[in-house]
Parts: structure tokens; sequence; C-alpha cells
């Protein structure tokens, strides 16, 4: 069966402008992930709240990133990376990977590379490795479908969100 999806909307007519969508999503409790990865050049990573689950069969997510980032280059040349999600004490991962002009691998990050050369968080909570299925352009942003290879749990342990501009942990399992 087919589906007849009307013709994509005119983008230029939207009223919604720039400040009022970031404030909108801004006030939207979001997940945070730092991406990381090496398409061969050292070391890249970005925090993320776009990260998203989007099939179980099979395991797919998407992570969004802008195309004017200096991580793009990098994620484009990628042919895997990790996604590592943070835990309540993790906020300062968060920020030091959404730091633009630092090494953001240098001391105090702790981080180890896995047997394909990607690169994982020592800190992080949980953490899955999977390689880019499709890169889609999607806006001023690049959509990257990931498959999931391989999952690492660690213990039950609160999350971390991003609400407001500020960082907070969410669930009970302290």
């Amino acid at each position: 069966m087919s589906i007849d999806v009307p013709s994509a909307p005119d983008r230029s007519a939207t009223r919604v402008d720039h400040d009022t969508f970031r404030t909108f999503f801004r006030r939207h409790p979001a997940g945070v992930a730092v991406v990381t990865l090496d398409a061969g050049s050292g070391p890249v990573g970005f925090t993320a709240t776009s990260f998203s689950s989007v099939s179980a069969h099979p395991p797919l997510a998407t992570v969004a990133l802008d195309r004017s980032s200096t991580s793009w280059p990098h994620l484009r040349a990628a042919r895997s990376l990790v996604v590592n999600l943070l835990g309540p004490d993790g906020d300062h991962l968060a920020r030091r990977f959404a730091t633009s002009g630092i090494d953001r691998f240098a001391p105090p990050t702790r981080w180890r590379r896995l047997p394909g050369g990607e690169p994982v968080l020592d800190d992080a909570a949980h953490w899955l490795r999977a390689s880019v299925a499709e890169l889609v352009p999607v806006g001023d942003h690049q959509l990257a479908v990931l498959l999931i290879e391989q999952v690492e749990l660690g213990a039950p342990t609160p999350g971390l969100v991003y609400h407001d501009g500020a960082f907070a942990a969410v669930g009970g399992h302290a």
C-alpha cells in the first residue's frame, strides 16, 4: 500500500521567528547525549539533545547536527560513531562537548577507543556503537540515521535532560 504525501509546505511562509522557535524547544525537556566519532583525523564529539529511537527491527536511531557545526564534516565522513548517554553527574561533559574551540578530549575528559577505533567516554552512564546508515538533509541540519550494532548498559541511574537552558537529572533510580 502506498500513501500519497502532499507536497512540502512553502518554508518561506512560516511566521515563527528563530528566537521563538528556539525558546519553545528550550522549554521541552530533552535527553542529553554526547556523540563521539573518529573519521580518521582524530576524535570529535558534540552534545546532542536530538538523539531519538526510530525502529526496534532493525534497531535504528537518529541524531541531528547543524551543518554549520565544526563536527559536521567529520560526521559526514564517519562510518560509525558512539552515542554516550549521560547520568546525573554528566553535566560537565555535556557542557564541555557543547563548547567550541577547545580540545574536548583533553584532560579531564576520560575516554578510550573501542576495537573499531571509535572513542567512548569512560564517564558515560550507558553507550551504544552504531554505523551511519544514511544522512538526510533537513532544513539547516543533517539527520544521521544510525544502525545500532552494540549497546552497553551501565547500572540504572537517573538520566540527564536539558530544559530551559539548564541540565537536570530525571528518574527515580538513585
